[in-house]
C-alpha cells in the first residue's frame, strides 16, 4: 500500500511541475479597489488549493484524534469492567449422590412410595 501512495505522490508531484512549467505567467490580484498584487499562476493555484485543503485536514485530524480517545476510553473501561477469559466456563451441576430424592431417569419419573405406619 506503501508503494501505491508513493507513487500518487510523484504523480501529483509531476502534474504540478508540468503546470508550474507550462503556466509560469504573472498575474494581478485585485484584493481591494486600490490594493493589487501581482504573483504568478502556479503561486496563486498552489496558495488557493492549501487555503482550502488546510482546514478541512485540520477538521478531520481533530475528529479522528477524537474518536481514537473514545475509543481508547470505551476500551479501558470494558475491561475494567469484564477481564477477558482464557476458555469460557460452563455451569457445572453438583454429583447425584448430592441431589436428594430425584429419580434416575429424569423422563419417566417414579417417586418411591412412602410406607406406612402398621
Amino acid at each position: 500500500m506503501q508503494i501505491v501512495r508513493t507513487i500518487v505522490w510523484v504523480l501529483l508531484l509531476f502534474a504540478l511541475l508540468a503546470f508550474s512549467f507550462f503556466n509560469w505567467k504573472p498575474v494581478e490580484i485585485q484584493l481591494w479597489s486600490n490594493l493589487v498584487m501581482e504573483t504568478k499562476l502556479p503561486a496563486l493555484v498552489i496558495v488557493s488549493f492549501l487555503l482550502g485543503l488546510v482546514p478541512m485536514w485540520l477538521l478531520h485530524r481533530a475528529s479522528h484524534w477524537r474518536m481514537k480517545r473514545r475509543v481508547n476510553a470505551l476500551e479501558a473501561a470494558t475491561t475494567k469492567l469484564s477481564p477477558p477469559a482464557a476458555t469460557p466456563t460452563a455451569p457445572t451441576s453438583p454429583p447425584r449422590s448430592e441431589r436428594p430424592n430425584e429419580p434416575d431417569n429424569p423422563v419417566d419419573p417414579v417417586r418411591p412410595e412412602p410406607t406406612k405406619p402398621a
